[in-house]
């Protein structure tokens, strides 16, 4: 069964070249664990999507939440799926733009069509309140 979580975690003294070794480290893992999604990072939180069978996301969640880089594990959103709304992104970083202005724009352009309303419209709040 295909499952999307959708998770929150405060990560406030992670340098770039540590967020981008983690998505380095998902791009390299995720294929093998048939896991895609996408991450945003506005510096002090994590909002993330991961896609996947339901047994891989379980394993998945309990590494994110063993990983001393980042606490306050909040799972948003859980739901089966009948399709992937990233099917093509091992873990695509969703840079939030530095205009609070654009922010919803650039979201919009980039977000996959797929995504359920609910879940766009949290990715979205996420990124325009940071």
């Amino acid at each position: 069964m295909l499952s999307q979580y959708l998770y929150i975690s405060t990560a406030p003294t992670l340098s770039r070249d540590e967020v981008d070794a983690i998505l380095a480290t998902s791009a390299r893992n995720n294929p093998a664990r048939e896991i895609t999604g996408l991450l945003l990072y506005n510096g002090r939180n994590f909002l993330q999507l991961i896609e996947g069978e339901e047994e891989a996301l379980v394993a998945l969640m309990l590494r994110i939440t063993e990983d001393p880089r980042h606490s306050g594990i909040t799972l948003l959103d859980r739901r089966a799926i009948e399709e992937r709304s990233c099917p093509d992104w091992a873990m695509k970083r969703v840079l939030i733009a530095e205009s609070i202005a654009s922010r919803r724009e650039m979201l919009e352009r980039e977000l996959p069509e797929g995504i359920a309303p609910e879940v766009r419209k949290m990715i979205v709040n996420f990124a325009v309140l940071n």
